[in-house]
């Protein structure tokens, strides 16, 4: 390994971590302060009065989850007509309306936070759909992971009480008070950065070799922003945060690492500001924080031996990777894009030796909480965090309790229930892929550039990406099919609502439970003992569900 790609890559983690480190504390207060203040900004005030709602008025977990649920169904129907309409709309740039089962697969993507794309954006979605169908939803579905986390956070907080917020107000808050400002500060430093921002659409050019070439231009910035900041992901161009035109420098691709961990980052700070206790905060992102550097150190290290015979021809694993970003660069992104649930890359990660490429998937199957997407990682980790009390509680003989709460069977269930979700979802359709037949023909011979197990892991990986909302891919897989449109997109569905309401009902039951006082019979949840205990249930859990497909897929190609 070359010394000094060595100290820059080491260099690169460090300035990410301090810079997180720093961000920390204010942000996290500030996300605190914008869920908890009794006071609305003026225009808020206008919005409310213009739809009819009232600030004031709580909502139980069941009319909470209602409002997510109802206001993500107009999201799903909006962006899918807004697709089948693009050739009537202005700003089409002359492309035409897309396909039904494309169109359905990417309404539902970009609802659920997820931003799959089976598509070329840049040849594929007008500047009208871009910006007023996806763009609006990075905003609205980060918004809705942050609420859902929020009213968990004050089912914990509440005692005796029969409601967790009001969805409206914690959607309208999140929007205009956090993601808008942080999203405004993030363009213009891209913009600084050189990523492009224009409406010129399709520029012709001349070439070096005197030919002509046509070069999209777009507003790319403004949304590279909150693909980031909400951890949502979509690029405006098919190579994502590999092109240039998203990610030009070394230097912007540290701080698109920046933005899309910062309120992931912070989340933990604001439940401890809003519990009252801040050491439960700390605790919780020792977790995420160890996890998240084990990964990342593991990856960076693997994809540097090189291991395979081509990367030990070429003398280093660069396929797939730009030279402007170097392994180290390539790896950092990659970990910490699959830690969240961003799903952007600036490599394609179908080109990671076998080892390395099986890194990104077990991110995701860990759940995304390390630190998670926005909102969801916290709500995920916090549903981690009473299976891990209930097991220590059985382990010591200790009062399962956390933050208060008696961890009874009702909430035991829900949280059970939450993880088994997404497990089901990936194997359900990766073995129904190759399970039935004619899917199984259909897959392999339109889908699957890369036969054997290497195949076997890249729909694998689509169906990891989609149950938990990442939306990355291992690029050697064609998902614009009938079979994995359809799918993919029940999987997000899915994967992204039904966690949704397990959380929510668990956030009523807390709520609804009076302060249990600590005693002597108490597991403390604050302690090195309960971080390392939760560090372990999260990667036993992983463990014991993802390994044996893990053997038949990165496993057996990485030990070929």
């Amino acid at each position: 390994m070359d010394a000094a790609a060595l100290a820059t890559g080491i260099l690169q983690l460090l300035t990410v971590l301090l810079i997180l480190a720093l961000l920390y504390r204010p942000l996290g207060d500030w996300i605190a302060r914008v869920y908890t203040t009794g006071r609305d900004a003026r225009i808020e005030r206008g919005f409310y009065r213009l739809v009819g709602i009232d600030p004031r008025s709580e909502q139980t977990w069941q009319a909470y989850t209602r409002g997510v649920l109802a206001f993500s169904a107009v999201g799903v129907m909006f962006v899918y007509a807004l697709q089948r309409f693009q050739g009537l709309l202005p700003y089409s740039l002359g492309l035409p309306a897309v396909p039904e089962g494309l169109a359905f697969n990417t309404a539902v993507s970009f609802v659920t936070n997820t931003n799959w794309q089976s598509y070329s954006p840049e040849l594929t979605m007008g500047y009208t759909v871009q910006l007023a169908g996806l763009a609006v939803q990075n905003f609205v579905s980060a918004a809705v992971g942050i609420a859902v986390a929020v009213a968990l956070v004050r089912g914990f907080a509440r005692r005796g009480s029969a409601t967790i917020g009001n969805f409206w107000v914690d959607l309208t808050r999140g929007i205009t008070r956090l993601l808008l400002p942080l999203a405004l500060v993030a363009a213009i430093a891209l913009v600084v950065a050189g990523v492009v921002q224009n409406t010129a659409g399709f520029t012709e050019v001349a070439t070096v070799t005197g030919g002509s070439q046509m070069v999209p231009g777009g507003p790319v910035a403004s949304q590279e922003a909150i693909k980031l900041l909400g951890t949502n992901g979509g690029g405006f161009f098919n190579a994502n945060s590999a092109h240039p035109f998203e990610n030009p420098t070394p230097w912007s691709n540290v701080l698109e690492i920046l933005l899309l961990l910062a309120i992931p980052v912070a989340m933990p700070r604001a439940f401890g500001r809003i519990i009252g206790d801040d050491r439960q905060g700390y605790a919780i992102l020792a977790v995420m924080g160890s996890i998240a550097v084990v990964s990342i150190v593991a990856v960076t290290w693997l994809e540097s031996l090189g291991l395979g015979t081509a990367p030990q021809l070429a003398g280093a694993a660069m396929e797939g990777k730009e030279t402007r970003f170097g392994i180290f660069g390539s790896t950092l992104f990659a970990g910490a894009t699959t830690l969240t649930s961003t799903g952007a890359v600036n490599s394609m990660h179908d080109s990671y030796t076998a080892l390395g490429g099986m890194i990104p998937m077990v991110n995701m199957m860990l759940g995304e909480v390390a630190p998670g997407g926005v909102g969801s990682g916290l709500y995920g980790m916090l549903v981690l965090a009473v299976i891990a009390v209930f097991v220590g509680g059985l382990l010591v003989g200790r009062t399962p309790e956390y933050v208060g709460k008696r961890i009874g069977p009702t909430q035991i269930k829900l949280a059970s229930l939450y993880i088994l979700v997404t497990p089901l979802l990936v194997l359900t359709g990766t073995a129904l892929s190759f399970g039935i037949p004619a899917i199984r023909s259909d897959v392999e011979s339109t889908s699957i550039w890369n036969p054997g197990v290497h195949g076997l892991g890249e729909v694998l990986y689509a169906f990891t990406s989609a149950a938990n909302n990442n939306g990355s891919a291992f690029a050697g897989l064609t998902a614009n099919t009938p079979w994995l449109n359809t799918a993919l997109g029940v999987a997000m569905l899915l994967g992204r609502f039904v966690p949704i309401v397990l959380v929510l009902a668990l956030a009523g039951s807390l709520a609804a439970q009076e302060s249990t006082p600590s005693s002597a019979g108490t597991l403390p949840t604050h302690r090195p003992q309960f971080v390392g205990l939760l560090a372990v249930v999260a990667v036993v859990i992983t463990a014991l569900t993802y390994f044996p497909v893990l053997t038949l897929g990165p496993l057996a190609e990485g030990l070929v």
